[in-house]
């Protein structure tokens, strides 16, 4: 490595992408200095998936205790403590804060806890300490921040997906404003724990861009646990004796304790000092970059969510290795963005690798759609009045599933080995072949035999 430079790598940001970024490269030999200025871990670790994740748990407690009397258990009426897993669940983020810290500094990368600002192509200005450190690359891996929005009067009256995790108590009446994935969790999580809870979104159905029949499926079950308000927007939020007074656009008016608003979010690209090397964002605020994560200045790369591709973690933390590897370990990578396993942590859970029904149409023209709707076992016993949702498409020509969707309960858990398998190209004869598991509910994905009556295109002409 040159020794022309400080250092060979500075990555601004210590989230997933920017802290596998910097690992992986000091591993390679190369010289690596790492500014975050709130704290190690991202939003992920401190303020995203994993403080969620241990909220979704607490939440489904309620579930279980309910079903336990079908299974002919005797439970006590439960109490939930919401200080007790907010005391919990912050010591646990402040755990992995450390591990994350830790593990940068094993693999040899200098960390500091400061603001650091792009001054030309080899060069940032470190903000509190007022020190220029040169590079012979750069990496921006600073992540994105919600918005509040739509910018309605009184919508300083909200929290956003930040906030939530720092409320004291547990809001006895709560509106989540969104319908993407952060709306569509909290929602759950604070019906789930005993808010009564108001679920808003300007769009007829919830998750813009799922498969339009795992949509309905959610929507029907969120319609049991709390108050869906599909198809309206927030007018205004107004400070009220007792709560805030929220009015929607057709006139409704309710009063809550607290507004989520999980409407999006929006790169990190302020005041970061792109401008100086003449680096434009995109009309979201995103920075292009090429497959390689290079920006339009050959020595300034980016990852993550400030990059807009696909704003998820696994994504940033795969983005930032493939970094390391072209840059500093003579091994050229890009990652695929194309075939994504995903989940939702909504109550049912939802996971999904690949197209949705209507993309794969469009993409493939003639696809077989297998599909399994049933009670789950478990509800046989305990009454819960809920479904599973299973879907497997298959582009006729090639005989490759292209896209499983599946709605019931550790869809999450079961979708991460579906993807291993539409990943390397399955066939549906390769999972007619497969035996089942038995008894579960994942066999339905090798036991499915019928398709769907299916709507091919008809040619015209």
């Amino acid at each position: 490595m040159s020794e022309t430079y400080d250092v060979d790598l500075f990555v601004i940001g210590g989230g997933s992408g920017g802290v596998r970024a910097a690992r992986i490269a000091a591993g390679y030999g190369a010289r690596v200095m790492l500014a975050e200025e709130y704290r190690v871990g991202g939003t992920c670790v401190i303020r995203g998936c994993v403080p969620k994740k241990l909220m979704v748990y607490a939440g489904r407690f309620a579930d279980e205790f309910e079903d336990a009397a079908g299974f002919g258990w005797t439970v006590e009426a439960p109490r939930f403590d919401w200080s007790v897993m907010k005391r919990r669940r912050d010591a646990e983020v402040t755990r992995l804060e450390g591990i994350y810290e830790a593990n940068l500094i094993r693999a040899g990368v200098t960390v500091v806890p400061e603001r650091a600002v792009i001054e030309d192509a080899h060069a940032v200005r470190l903000v509190a300490s007022d020190r220029r450190v040169t590079a012979k690359v750069i990496l921006v891996a600073v992540g994105a921040h919600p918005v509040k929005e739509p910018a309605v009067p009184g919508a300083e009256l909200a929290i956003t997906s930040n906030e939530v995790f720092e409320l004291e108590t547990l809001p006895e009446r709560i509106l989540v404003i969104g319908g993407g994935y952060i709306a569509v969790e909290f929602a759950g999580v604070f019906a789930a724990l005993g808010s009564r809870t108001a679920l808003l979104h300007r769009g007829d159905r919830l998750l813009r861009g799922f498969d339009d029949e795992i949509r309905d499926a959610l929507g029907d079950a969120y319609a049991k646990r709390l108050s869906l308000k599909l198809g309206r927007n927030l007018a205004k939020l107004e400070r009220v004796d007792g709560g805030i007074a929220t009015t929607l656009d057709d006139g409704e008016t309710f009063v809550v304790d607290q507004v989520l608003m999980a409407t999006g979010r929006r790169p990190n690209v302020a005041g970061l000092g792109l401008d100086r090397v003449g680096i434009e964002t995109d009309a979201a605020g995103a920075i292009p970059v090429d497959a390689y994560s290079r920006t339009a200045v050959p020595s300034i790369y980016a990852v993550g969510d400030v990059t807009n591709r696909a704003n998820l973690t696994p994504i940033a933390i795969r983005e930032g290795h493939a970094f390391a590897d072209t840059v500093f370990g003579d091994r050229p990578a890009c990652v695929d963005h194309r075939l994504i396993p995903t989940a939702v942590f909504s109550t049912p859970e939802i996971g999904v690798v690949g197209h949705n029904e209507d993309t794969a149409r469009e993409i493939y023209g003639r696809i077989d759609v297998f599909k399994a709707s049933f009670r789950p076992m478990k509800a046989t016993l305990s009454g819960r009045d809920e479904k599973v949702l299973m879907k497997v498409l298959v582009d006729c020509a090639s005989d490759k599933v292209v896209g499983v969707h599946v709605f019931g309960h550790d869809a999450g858990e079961l979708i991460q080995a579906v993807g291993i398998a539409v990943t390397m190209g399955a066939t549906k004869a390769d999972f007619d072949r497969t035996i089942a598991v038995h008894p579960t509910a994942s066999e339905e994905l090798v036991t499915m035999r019928v398709p769907q009556v299916t709507k091919h295109p008809v040619a015209v002409g």
